[in-house]
């Protein structure tokens, strides 16, 4: 299983949107960046990602499970789609700024290219902001 971190503007797409989608999930569109659809490309269905509210708030809120593999967006198919659905919120939200001044972060994707979109997270990683997060 592999790990990522799905950046989105909660006033386009939020956690209480998520939530509400239920467990088949809705497609992560969007996607607009080269390095974002890498990203997106290697993604398998069951791996896990943040979900993170980019915006005012700049915190992982959730993490949802890619429920359906990439696929061509019908929009543009140059561009891949994968679905997630929330699998359970963040007890105690992660600020960017917690993630910053945590120095075993400090490689983290979100710190060294925050712009990206869709970012991979190591296993180490993950761990590290679920404990931070409070996620069991």
């Amino acid at each position: 299983m592999a790990y990522w971190l799905l950046k989105t503007e909660p006033d386009s797409w939020s956690w209480d949107q998520q939530k509400k989608s239920g467990a088949k999930g809705e497609p992560w569109t969007g996607v607009r960046n080269p390095g974002a659809r890498v990203h997106m490309n290697a993604m398998k269905k069951d791996d896990l990602a943040f979900f993170y509210h980019t915006g005012g708030e700049k915190q992982v809120v959730g993490i949802v499970k890619v429920t359906r593999a990439p696929y061509p967006d019908p929009s543009d198919e140059a561009w891949p789609l994968v679905d997630v659905a929330a699998t359970e919120a963040v007890p105690k939200p992660v600020t960017l700024a917690a993630v910053k001044a945590e120095p075993k972060l400090a490689e983290m994707v979100l710190v060294k290219n925050a712009r990206l979109s869709v970012q991979p997270v190591t296993a180490a990683e993950w761990k590290l902001v679920c404990k931070m997060g409070g996620v069991k």
